[in-house]
């Protein structure tokens, strides 16, 4: 039998580390099998130029994207003989599974190491004797994660501003489940004022009968948000999905991305897909696998479009330069899958420490993942300043706190720049995108929204968050209001990051997006057209909702 050995996209620098160890016998791994799709057929599903039927759905997507039955039984039966039991999911597009690590050394014909390089241990298989598959087997793998936990795990997530709000009652003091809610920030009613949301709502769009996914690392506080549920009037419904025996201990990532859905799309459908904590922690931890694991979950409930016109709104990521080619070619076929098979728009944000997502000031700017893939809509973030009657008095590039640029800790501003790896798609394009920065690769961020001075309820107070992890939600909100009215009006619906550049491209007589010209993010300026710090801009809904409606 001929064999072919792994490439695992692990760089040079973290085989070459110095080793330290060797993972132990009885560590249990949890492996990914990203399996090629066909290419053009994938291409071909999501060729609509980013507009689909209400009615429409995808015909058994294992058939047309999955491995075939047989080529299924020849890779079980490989595994078979080492008591190795594998799981397609459904679309037959990616296999995992559970083992010791001596099992799974055995199989591949390797060893699994320690290593040490710059302050960070991780483990990878011995780089003396790479992992390897029989050559009948290799032609079908496209990635493999979990065979190394390598790739960092995530450097932005929301963030809290250390002093709690103060001041008055809203009108909605009246309704006694509401904790003194201080309306002097950004609260949802102002918020949807300013970027025209509340004129969706006034045409009877609140979310009704849309979908919002989200994919979280943070368990949520039921009592906070039923708190802002109170004092927002929102409705939203909110059912999870656990992908370990337990959820995730509670934290403030989940909290912020249901709070400003709910808050903006108050009667929107919300499934919060929720990490397993087994593989966030722990000597064996791989976020990146638990990550793509969700990924997983959500293409194999989406391979019929149940909700059609749905989004996914994903508030983390890490540096791109410290993340293997496998964690990124795996999650790009995941989210190329969501988009153009299942026809759903995915809300990124684009990070917290301006250019420089590694959070080294002055290095070498960076991009953050999966921002940064081009199936993406990659979200940044701004500073919105609202008049008295809630109109947008201001708005610059979003920037928290630069007295300490030792580190970022979330607050260097909105994230943006260049793609190392992902080549510019040939959707974005516009005034703007080709500029004196531009290498051929993806640019980010797509478009922008506020991510300061936002109302949360956490830990029993009314407390301001920042970060482009509202940002993400927020846009999420306005394209479920808008696909809502679409699909009620026309029967379609948009989606993808396409969307966003025929809207800026075919405006007419409208603006369906407010540039941010004011502003950096310590290496880029904002900039008349798309820029690096807001892209396109921050929505103006009901213009952006007609450009769609008008669309041909």
């Amino acid at each position: 039998m001929q064999f072919t050995t792994l490439n695992l996209g692990l760089p040079q620098k973290a085989l070459s580390a110095p080793i330290t160890g060797i993972v132990s016998d009885d560590q249990m791994l949890h492996v990914n099998v990203t399996l090629k799709v066909d290419q053009a057929t994938l291409n071909q599903l999501g060729e609509s130029n980013g507009q689909s039927s209400s009615t429409g759905s995808t015909p058994d997507l294992a058939k047309k994207l999955g491995i075939s039955d047989e080529n299924l039984k020849t890779i079980q039966e490989y595994f078979d003989s080492n008591n190795i039991k594998i799981t397609p999911n459904k679309t037959r597009t990616n296999l995992t599974f559970d083992a010791k690590a001596s099992s799974v050394a055995h199989l591949l014909q390797t060893r699994f190491v320690i290593h040490r390089l710059n302050g960070r241990t991780f483990f990878t298989p011995d780089p003396k004797q790479m992992p390897k598959v029989p050559a009948s087997i290799a032609g079908y793998i496209l990635a493999v994660t979990g065979l190394d936990n390598y790739s960092a795990p995530p450097t932005h997530k929301a963030a809290l501003a250390t002093q709690p709000l103060t001041g008055g009652l809203t009108h909605h003091q009246s309704d006694a489940g509401c904790v003194n809610f201080y309306p002097s920030v950004a609260a949802p009613d102002r918020l949807a004022h300013a970027y025209g949301y509340d004129r969706l709502w006034a045409s009877g769009w609140h979310g009704e009968n849309m979908t919002v996914n989200l994919i979280e690392m943070d368990g949520f506080s039921t009592s906070d948000l039923s708190n802002y549920f109170a004092c927002t009037g929102s409705h939203a419904k909110l059912d999870y999905v656990n992908l370990g025996s337990s959820a995730p201990p509670v934290g403030i990532e989940a909290l912020i991305d249901i709070e400003m859905l709910a808050g903006l799309a108050p009667n929107v459908h919300l499934i919060d897909y929720q990490m397993d904590p087994a593989l966030l922690n722990g000597s064996g931890s791989n976020w990146w696998t638990a990550f793509n694991n969700a990924l997983q979950q959500i293409v194999d409930d989406n391979q019929n479009i149940p909700h059609p016109g749905s989004t996914l709104s994903i508030s983390l990521g890490g540096a791109e330069d410290d993340l293997s080619q496998d964690t990124l070619l795996a999650v790009d076929q995941n989210l190329q899958i969501l988009t153009k098979a299942e026809h759903m728009t995915v809300f990124v944000a684009s990070g917290d420490c301006g250019a420089y997502a590694s959070g080294i000031y002055k290095g070498t700017p960076d991009t953050s993942f999966p921002a940064s893939d081009p199936w993406s809509a990659a979200v940044g973030g701004t500073r919105i300043t609202l008049s008295n009657n809630n109109t947008r008095a201001n708005e610059v590039v979003w920037q928290q706190d630069l007295s300490n640029l030792s580190q970022c800790q979330n607050k260097w501003g909105s994230g943006g720049g260049l793609s190392g790896f992902f080549a510019r798609p040939a959707f974005q394009q516009g005034p703007g995108v080709a500029n004196k920065y531009s290498t051929g690769k993806r640019q980010v961020p797509d478009i922008a929204a506020a991510a300061t001075n936002l109302p949360l309820y956490y830990q029993g107070q009314w407390i301001t968050a920042y970060g482009t992890s509202a940002a993400a939600p927020i846009w999420a909100a306005g394209l479920a209001l808008a696909n809502e009215g679409l699909m009620l009006k026309k029967h379609i619906y948009f989606y993808g990051p396409t969307i966003f550049y025929y809207a800026a491209n075919h405006p007419g007589n409208l603006q369906p997006f407010y540039n941010v010209t004011s502003g950096n993010n310590l290496y880029y300026d904002a900039a008349p057209g798309w820029n690096y710090t807001s892209g396109l801009g921050t929505p103006n809904l009901m213009d952006f909702f007609n450009v769609l409606y008008n669309a041909q």
